[in-house]
């Protein structure tokens, strides 16, 4: 049986570029979680841990162990696909696919589709105003990382309601959006933390997932190169596509939490990730054509 016709991979088998250094990110930073949770009350913190946002806390919470090397192999495995929002790595005898489904499954967040996904109305009242104030941010402008951490050291006078909406933008800056630190989010978006019922129920996956995508769209692997969103989803996506090298080099948690993004600690200083990779490859082509 002749192997399915493919698009092509993005690098020659034996020839992916090593990478020039680790892969650059903003997301999971431990500066901002740790001046967050100092600046709620515990029984806010809690709210804001069991919200339908809990996820990125709860992996927080991990201390997840970042694995730049095996995330730049993986995606030097790519297939060359027009599909801006799909990514295809070819290991086995069929690619391994990451898509929407995928990072809705590994991630538990809301992915429904909206229209105007990243510019929803929002109405800019005197409430926001004065909110946009307390965060010392101009009102056409979404918070940046430092910003947030900036108000978390003066917000002990702060209502309820407004520590809460700085948890949940906490939230934004540094895992949904993932943006550089200095970097400002869309105020659109952020806007919507003026009210805490529809921002926690708003489809902040796909928001994610866009971000994360639009980062690793044409990115050049050959050099050195930062990936905004949340990246460490297609580490974890790494482990599930290839269950060959969850125990390895996944270091699975106990009793499988679900979603399966907290069902890892992952794992550094994996340095033979590219040659322990290229042996399944070399298996699951032996496999093939043993079999057929």
């Amino acid at each position: 049986m002749d192997l399915p016709e493919l698009p092509k991979r993005l690098f020659t088998l034996g020839e992916e570029p090593e990478p020039v250094k680790s892969i650059s990110y903003h997301t999971d930073d431990t500066k901002l979680f740790t001046a967050t949770r100092g600046a709620l009350h515990p029984e806010e913190y809690q709210e804001l841990r069991d919200s339908k946002l809990r996820v990125f806390l709860k992996f927080k919470e991990l201390n997840f162990a970042w694995a730049s090397s095996m995330v730049h192999f993986m995606l030097c495995f790519k297939l060359d696909i027009k599909k801006k929002y799909e990514l295809w790595c070819l290991v086995g005898p069929e690619p391994a696919k990451f898509s929407l489904i995928e990072f809705e499954h590994l991630i538990g967040v809301n992915c429904d589709y909206v229209e105007n996904l990243e510019n929803p109305r929002c109405e800019v009242t005197e409430e926001t105003i004065s909110f946009w104030q307390l965060l010392g941010v101009g009102i056409d402008a979404g918070p940046t990382t430092e910003q947030i951490i900036a108000a978390c050291k003066r917000c002990s006078e702060w209502s309820w309601d407004d520590r809460m909406r700085l948890g949940y933008l906490a939230i934004f800056t540094g895992f949904i959006e993932g943006r550089k630190f200095s970097t400002v989010t869309q105020a659109s978006l952020a806007r919507l933390v003026m009210d805490l019922e529809e921002f926690e129920n708003y489809p902040w996956g796909r928001v994610a997932f866009k971000v994360l995508m639009d980062s690793l769209w044409n990115k050049d692997l050959t050099k050195s190169y930062t990936i905004d969103g949340f990246v460490q989803v297609i580490q974890v996506w790494v482990y599930y596509a290839l269950p060959e090298f969850r125990v390895e080099y996944g270091h699975p948690v106990q009793n499988k939490p679900s979603p399966p993004l907290l069902a890892y600690n992952g794992g550094k200083g994996r340095r033979f990730f590219k040659d322990a990779i290229r042996r399944l490859i070399t298996y699951y082509s032996l496999v093939f054509w043993y079999v057929f």
